[in-house]
């Protein structure tokens, strides 16, 4: 992370808390309000106590601050080359992102300095122009909530032309392409690199369709703070919404929503953090894991069975 030390999310939002300060006002409710809307939900664990207990000498205690105007961040040059880089990549310019302020800026690296493992080679064609149009019409159909008459190739090589209701696309890291998710008297996916031809139709209403919704779990983990657990945890589950609270000493329950289709990649990550981390629900998950383990332990006291194995996931 380039900046965590400088200009990271954290900082932004003692800005956005000293801002209201300067004006007056501000309270403890308010100041816990501003931490999670701006930063983490873990975050209500360190920056109110900071800001309140003088660690960080920004407010009084009647939480007032002795800055006389509202504090400014500019970018630094560090940042608009970082931003710059990230405006190479092809898959962010399939979105037509503004580059106002950074014409003139070199770019921090390249977009092949990266070497991507674990990844299929044959990803979407992002520089290709009727690839191009193609994502820029579905956008524009599910930003004015349109529907879209697609001509493509299916996953047999047979030619179709069918009028969906696109209601999200959705991008796989594994397989570097995106996937059109639609909707109509059944769902279906349609891989954007397979069609030939798309036509925006008349609008819709989203109340004539019934359209899937992402069925989610909430998950509860208590985590000990050894060996570095609570930062590796923030890190492996940042993408998850969650909420971190510490129980006492060095012990914090943690909760997060998933959805059910990450479900097995979950599952390996609590895993990594053995003893450290103890599922308390649901108890779906906690059967899984425990299902897991005693697997391991069997493969393990079985000489040869984990080849075995191994050769039949190959097959």
């Amino acid at each position: 992370m380039l900046f965590s030390e400088v200009y990271s999310c954290y900082f932004r939002t003692v800005e956005t808390i000293l801002t209201e300060a300067v004006k007056g006002g501000l309270t403890e409710q308010r100041l816990t309000e501003l931490v999670r809307e701006k930063a983490f939900a873990e975050s209500v664990l360190t920056i109110p106590s900071n800001l309140k207990d003088g660690t960080w000498p920004l407010l009084t205690e009647d939480l007032k601050t002795p800055l006389r105007s509202v504090p400014q961040m500019p970018l630094t040059l560090l940042e608009k080359r970082w931003l710059k880089a990230l405006l190479q990549d092809p898959r962010i310019r399939l979105f037509s992102p503004s580059e106002a302020g950074l014409e003139d800026i070199e770019p921090l690296y390249a977009p092949d300095t990266f070497v991507y493992f674990d990844q299929y080679n044959d990803g979407d064609p992002y520089d290709d122009p009727d690839y191009i149009a193609h994502f820029q019409t579905i956008l524009q159909a599910l930003r004015e909530k349109r529907k879209l008459r697609i001509t493509f190739t299916g996953a047999r090589g047979k030619r179709n032309t069918w009028v969906f209701v696109p209601y999200k696309l959705e991008y796989s890291v594994k397989d570097d392409k995106f996937r059109l998710l639609t909707a109509q008297t059944y769902y279906g996916t349609v891989n954007l690199g397979r069609i030939e031809a798309c036509e925006l139709l008349d609008h819709y209403s989203p109340k004539a369709f019934h359209l899937p919704q992402v069925k989610m779990d909430t998950l509860v983990i208590e985590l000990t703070d050894e060996r570095n657990a609570l930062e590796r945890a923030m890190v492996h589950f940042s993408h998850f919404e969650k909420e971190t609270e510490r129980i006492d000493g060095d012990r914090y329950r943690v909760t997060l929503r998933y959805s059910r289709e990450d479900e097995t990649e979950l599952v390996i990550r609590l895993l990594s953090f053995g003893p450290v981390l103890k599922v308390l629900s649901p108890q779906t998950m906690v059967d899984e894991l425990r299902k897991r383990i005693q697997r391991q332990r069997w493969l393990s006291s079985k000489p040869g069975q984990a080849e075995i194995q191994s050769n039949r996931v190959k097959e």
